[in-house]
C-alpha cells in the first residue's frame, strides 16, 4: 500500500525528507510520478489539481498539508466515503498566536500613527488593558489566541456559532448575539473556518457595526472579507485600518489597491506555516492507522467543513 504526495514540485523534498526520517520503509510516492495508483491508498496534499482523486481508485484516506481544508472540500472528486484528516500542530498554534499578538500590540501601542506621523510629537497613551478585542472564531486555533491575547492585558471577547466556555473570556454566540460582539470589538481578529454561512462576513453590515475607529486582523481566509467594504470603511474614517493576511487572489496583483494604503499591513499569507519536521510523525500515524483499521487523527467533518 502506498502513500502519495500530491502538491507543487517545488513543496515536496522537505515533505518527503521528514516522513523518511519517521519511517524510512514508507512506499512514498511523489506526484505526479507516483506510478501505479490503484495501489495509493493514502494522499497527502497541497494544492492539488481539481479532479485530481478520481485517478485513485483505492483512496482510503486524504490527508491536508494544513490546518486548513476549504479550498480541499471543493474538489468534487473527494470520493463520498473517504475521511479527509487534517493538521494539528502546537507550532502552527504557536505561530498564529505570535502574529495576531505582533498585529494587536502594533496597533494598540499606535505604531502605525507613529510612522505616519514621522516627528517628535508623543500621542495620547493608549493602555492595552483598556482595549477589547473581538477574537471571531473559537476553535482550537481562536481559543489559544484568544488566551494569549488575555495574558498580555487585553480585554477580549469571543464568538463562534456553538456555545463555549473559557476561563475569563466571554464568548458570544450565533447570529443573535454577532451585533453585540461587532459592536463591542475595538479590534476585530477573524480566525473563522471558511463556509458557505461564514464566506463574505466580513462585509459593510458587519465592519459597519465595529465602533469607530475599529482596527481590523483577517489571518483566517480572503474570502471571508469583502475587500471594497473594507477599504470603503477605511476610507471615510470608520475603520482606523486593517493587518491582512490572507485575500481573495494569492498572491495578491501587483496593482490591488491594498498594497498603497497607507492604513493597511500587507503579508503573503505567512500567518502560520506547516512544518514538515513538527507533523511527520502525526502523518505517519494516520497511515498506521489507516491501515489498522484505526479511529484517524484529526478527522474533518465534511458538512460542516471544518
Amino acid at each position: 500500500m502506498a502513500l502519495s504526495l500530491i502538491c507543487p514540485t517545488k513543496y515536496s523534498e522537505p515533505w518527503v525528507d521528514a516522513m523518511m526520517a519517521v519511517d524510512p520503509s514508507l512506499d512514498l510516492r511523489i506526484w505526479p510520478e507516483d506510478g501505479n495508483r490503484a495501489e495509493v491508498k493514502f494522499a497527502l496534499v497541497w494544492a492539488q489539481p481539481t479532479g485530481i482523486f478520481s485517478e485513485y481508485p483505492n483512496l482510503q484516506v486524504i490527508a491536508s498539508m494544513g490546518a486548513g481544508v476549504d479550498n480541499l472540500l471543493q474538489d468534487p472528486s473527494i470520493p463520498v466515503h473517504v475521511p479527509v484528516v487534517r493538521m494539528v500542530d502546537p507550532t502552527l498554534v504557536r505561530q498564529m498566536g505570535d502574529y495576531v499578538l505582533a498585529a494587536t500590540l502594533n496597533h494598540g501601542r499606535q505604531f502605525p500613527d507613529y510612522m505616519q506621523q514621522q516627528q517628535w510629537q508623543p500621542l495620547a497613551p493608549r493602555n492595552v488593558d483598556r482595549i477589547t478585542v473581538g477574537v471571531m472564531g473559537v476553535g482550537q486555533i481562536g481559543m489559544s489566541v484568544a488566551k494569549r491575547l488575555r495574558a498580555v492585558g487585553f480585554q477580549v471577547l469571543g464568538w463562534s456559532r456553538r456555545p463555549k466556555t473559557l476561563a475569563d473570556i466571554r464568548v458570544l454566540v450565533g447570529q443573535q448575539q454577532l451585533s453585540d460582539f461587532l459592536a463591542a470589538s475595538e479590534i476585530l481578529v477573524c480566525l473563522l473556518p471558511l463556509t458557505p454561512e461564514t464566506e463574505n462576513i466580513l462585509n459593510a453590515q458587519t465592519l459597519g457595526q465595529l465602533p469607530k475607529g475599529a482596527y481590523v486582523v483577517n489571518v483566517a481566509r480572503g474570502n471571508h472579507m469583502v475587500e471594497a467594504d473594507l477599504l470603503a470603511l477605511i476610507n471615510n474614517n470608520h475603520l482606523a485600518g486593517a493587518c491582512l493576511d490572507v485575500f481573495r487572489q494569492e498572491p495578491l496583483p501587483q496593482g490591488h489597491p491594498f498594497w498603497s494604503h497607507p492604513k493597511i499591513v500587507v503579508t503573503p499569507h505567512i500567518a502560520s506555516l506547516t512544518d514538515p519536521t513538527s507533523v511527520a510523525t502525526q502523518i505517519v500515524e494516520n497511515y498506521r492507522r489507516m491501515l489498522a483499521g484505526e479511529p484517524l487523527l484529526n478527522q474533518v467533518d465534511k458538512q460542516r467543513g471544518y
